[in-house]
């Protein structure tokens, strides 16, 4: 029996496990559309294309499924661009189904036709413009597949009209082969039996860990790992989650924004043991004093990663959980491995020193003002760390890496290489999806959240209690803190004069909306947005706006260059 190609579309979507779609019709996908009506999928109707991409990549993140988002052409499609290429920053498995007009018009300037396959080639993964009906299902079934194996990310699949009404016999493949695509998973032995030997010759070793960790479910042998060698643990901040944030070994986040004694250590460092991250700029700080005294082992699935900012000693391409594993395996046979752990003791007494004398702090308001990042803190309290967060991006961001700990993987998701503003209302919405028995949080600043408030529309609809905690000072917060730092505070354009009452927006869109003023109202607000079930809550903190993220490295500077509080 024949089916159309809308039909053969939306199986295929079922054959591959996905349960929701996140999409905004329009002319060139009703097709689909048609079939949807009866489709076993849940379809979240968003209120812009940008926010079913963030939506989509939020759903990936807290899940490690991949998220899948249907657009209509031209501008339909291209408002998806700066979602796509946030989750191909940070390696997010994402699945975009652009309509695209029929084949015969494309090139003729059609209604609504973009080329959306040549704008996202250079922030996809790969793309597929499907041609003909029989290509459709391979298409589907590769897409996904690129999608999530080797260094996950997004792909972007166009779909013309006329493809999408054809009709055709087909059979969905059961594997997805490509000959030039073949990721490699085991680390090379001889390279394993290196790293460990660095290691346990090493007596001020550090661990690195990046998103990869997150990406390739690895948190439970970084742990072994650590814990049976007694090395200090540092994250990025995609890393965050993928060692527990309240364990002795962990020292922080790392980089501009990193704390003391991270710092401190990579910068003393004579082994750094780097997994699943990528040396980026705000990590590094000036490159070419970056960890000047360690011998570099690095691990990722990802080639074209190793050594492509920093040069290192002992390069293993691999993913990091197989990896890890191999390592483990490797000390079981090494007689100086149970001594290590004790060897290099003063070395994590060092780094609990720095820790002590130059923790994360804040200085209370005399006045009473709320600092941000005491309402980060009554808001771990009151979850108990038992919540996913979603950030915006700037100093809210920084805040909720800062002073929230998180324990478990996939309970902190931010914008981390693009830094998108826009991302964390929408990526909670996705979240919130996909674990809904689950706490989750957005931690905004005023600015970002403006980005994409119209989703407050879509949780409304379909009564998602997800709980957006504004950090409202009323400027473009991380703009103004470097106006300050580095352009003789002339503060051009970062304060918003004109802003939304969001206590009243919250209500206008059928939301709760929540405020605090003063610092006994923190605590109060918190509780009684967390009781809200059946809806979303925006809770407006009204806090100081002259505070700044300590510590930071200013642009250029090696990281023991820090400015402290």
């Amino acid at each position: 029996m024949k089916k159309t190609g809308a039909q053969i579309f939306i199986e295929c979507l079922v054959k591959e496990g996905v349960d929701t779609v996140f999409g905004f019709p329009g002319g060139a996908v009703l097709p689909v559309y048609d079939v949807l009506y009866d489709a076993p999928l849940r379809h979240i109707l968003v209120r812009h294309e940008q926010g079913a991409v963030h939506m989509a990549d939020g759903y990936a993140r807290a899940t490690g499924r991949p998220g899948v988002v249907i657009v209509t052409s031209g501008p339909g499609a291209t408002n998806t661009v700066t979602g796509i290429a946030t989750a191909y920053m940070d390696s997010i498995p994402v699945v975009v189904f652009t309509g695209q007009v029929p084949t015969a018009l494309i090139g003729n300037d059609a209604f609504q036709e973009a080329d959306i396959v040549g704008i996202t080639r250079p922030c996809t993964k790969h793309n597929y413009l499907v041609k003909d009906i029989k290509d459709l299902p391979r298409i589907i079934k590769e897409a996904f597949y690129i999608a999530t194996t080797g260094r996950p990310g997004p792909v972007l699949v166009d779909l013309p009209k006329d493809v999408l009404s054809a009709s055709s016999e087909y059979k969905y493949p059961e594997k997805a082969h490509i000959e030039s695509y073949q990721p490699t998973y085991k680390g090379h032995p001889g390279q394993i039996k290196k790293a460990v030997d660095a290691i346990l010759a090493s007596k001020r070793p550090v661990i690195y860990a990046g998103g990869g960790i997150i990406l390739s479910d690895a948190a439970n042998e970084l742990k072994t790992f650590a814990v049976r060698l007694g090395v200090p643990v540092t994250t990025t901040l995609m890393g965050l989650g993928g060692f527990p944030g309240t364990h002795p070994l962990f020292m922080g986040m790392l980089g501009m924004h990193g704390t003391y004694s991270a710092n401190m250590a990579i910068m003393s460092a004579d082994c750094l043991i780097a997994v699943g991250a990528r040396f980026d700029d705000r990590v590094t700080g000036k490159i070419d004093e970056f960890a000047p005294y360690a011998k570099i082992i690095h691990v990722d699935i990802d080639p074209t990663s190793i050594s492509k900012n920093v040069s290192v000693d002992v390069p293993i391409v691999g993913d990091v959980k197989d990896v890890l594993k191999e390592m483990l395996s490797e000390l079981d046979g090494r007689k100086s491995a149970p001594s290590y752990k004790k060897g290099i003791e003063e070395w994590r007494k060092q780094v609990k020193t720095w820790g002590r004398t130059h923790a994360l702090s804040y200085k209370q308001d005399a006045k009473g003002k709320i600092k941000p990042q005491y309402v980060v803190e009554k808001l771990f309290e009151a979850t108990k760390g038992d919540a996913i967060i979603t950030t915006e991006v700037g100093q809210n961001q920084m805040w909720a890496a800062q002073f929230f700990k998180y324990d478990t993987p996939r309970t902190f998701l931010s914008s981390g290489g693009l830094g998108t503003m826009g991302f964390g209302f929408p990526a909670a919405i996705g979240a919130q999806i996909a674990c809904p028995s689950k706490t989750v949080i957005g931690i905004a600043g005023d600015g970002s959240l403006q980005m994409n408030i119209q989703e407050l529309a879509t949780a409304v609809q379909y009564k998602l209690p997800v709980k957006i905690a504004i950090l409202n000072n009323m400027v473009l917060g991380m703009v103004r803190q470097w106006q300050e730092f580095f352009y003789e505070k002339r503060y051009s354009h970062t304060c918003v004069s004109v802003a939304p009452d969001f206590v009243k927006l919250a209500e206008a869109y059928g939301a709760i909306g929540m405020r605090a003023t003063k610092v006994e109202e923190v605590s109060p607000v918190i509780k009684a947005a967390l009781a809200v079930k059946d809806r979303p809550v925006i809770m407006d903190f009204k806090v100081d706006p002259f505070e700044d993220v300590y510590p930071m490295v200013p642009a250029g500077q090696p990281l023991n260059k820090m400015l402290l509080v």
